[in-house]
């Protein structure tokens, strides 16, 4: 099967594949060529992907999205970084990709404590107009 991982920015990975390891929000998977289509979520995490040589090669990846097809794999994320130590990239994936998701998060929850400091505003001044 043909696996092409994509960011915003570049082309990753475009190559044969004989097997694939992803994670999902329910756990692992592994995807082979015979396998049924199939659409997956991705949470931070290291895609691991054995080339049809026998190597093994692995991707850290940020969130984004998996879709089998037939025998094209797409895999979409925000952030990708590759390389040949495993341990490098499991660093990454903690201290780069799952940061950003907890900063994200706290900027998530400033701007809704802000939309809900808006709204109780706009109810108080229609409560003084009547």
């Amino acid at each position: 099967m043909r696996l092409k991982l994509l960011t915003p920015t570049e082309v990753l990975v475009d190559q044969p594949v004989a097997k694939l390891n992803a994670e999902g929000p329910d756990g692992a998977f592994c995807l082979l060529p015979r396998h049924r289509d199939w659409v997956a979520t991705l949470v931070p995490g290291i895609v691991g992907f054995a080339t049809l040589d026998g190597g093994e090669t692995f991707v850290a990846v940020d969130r984004g999205v998996l879709v089998k097809c037939e025998d094209e794999v797409l895999i979409s994320v925000r952030r990708a970084v590759r390389d040949g130590d495993l341990a490098t990239l499991r660093e990454v994936v903690e201290t780069r990709f799952r940061r950003y998701d907890d900063q994200e998060k706290a900027a998530r929850d400033a701007i809704a404590r802000l939309e809900a400091g808006v709204i109780r505003r706009f109810l108080e001044l229609q409560e003084r107009m009547r």
